[in-house]
């Protein structure tokens, strides 16, 4: 299977240089999206040997990806691994998605980082254990942790999605509509690197925008 690493990154040019090269070195291809940077994180990943898609402005994670998945399929892949471009995803977990990948059945892998919260922030354990459980009970199923963004995608469900976000909410999104269309989720657990970085996620503007989202998709399955 040839599969593609996208990485949405805005102003990570701390920790992205080191993520594209232990990426290359595992023989995968990478795929930065620069989502409107200021500090040279785009041109960074460039040196390291990705190719990278950039945006003069910003336009946000989910129209990142968006851009970033229209590219894989159009280039031939036939899987998509997501990771963040802050340092949090460790490569060292990419087999587990890859060993996924191999089964034909699973359409879908997310990340579970649940398992061990030690060093999780405080306010976003709770935040991930309640959206998780809202978000399951929406999916008829349980996915221990929704928000994260370490996924595997297999490029042949993307037309099914017919994703529209453009934020953060493309991740809720995802999951409620692979439910819908009845694809095989499935979830394995990962090492998650916490540092001193600041969550780009707003918690007034973000919540309200995943909660309009939320509430119009559990309507449509609804009717």
């Amino acid at each position: 299977m040839r599969i593609c690493v996208v990485i949405p990154v805005h102003n990570e040019n701390r920790s992205i240089a080191e993520l594209v090269k232990a990426l290359l070195e595992k023989g995968l291809d990478v795929l930065v999206v620069d989502d409107g940077s200021t500090d040279g994180s785009g041109e960074i990943a460039i040196q390291e040997g990705a190719y990278v898609i950039h945006h003069p402005v910003r336009k946000g994670k989910g129209a990142s990806l968006k851009e970033g998945f229209n590219y894989i399929q159009e280039s031939g892949y036939e899987g998509i691994i997501v990771m963040d471009g802050d340092g949090q995803h460790d490569p060292k977990d990419l087999p587990y998605f890859m060993q996924a990948a191999t089964d034909e059945s699973v359409d879908l892998v997310i990340g579970n980082r649940m398992d061990n919260t030690k060093n999780m922030p405080p306010l976003r354990l709770i935040t991930n254990k309640f959206m998780s459980a809202l978000i399951s009970y929406a999916c008829g199923k349980k996915i221990p942790d929704t928000q994260c963004g370490f996924r595997f995608i297999r490029v042949a469900v993307l037309k099914a999605l017919d994703l529209q976000c453009n934020d953060f909410e493309i991740e809720t999104e995802m999951l409620m509509k692979a439910a819908r269309q009845n694809l095989t989720i499935i979830s394995i657990p990962i090492t998650t690197i916490y540092r001193n970085e600041e969550s780009k996620i707003h918690p007034v503007r973000d919540s309200v925008r995943f909660f309009k989202y939320f509430l119009k998709e559990a309507w449509t399955k609804k009717r």
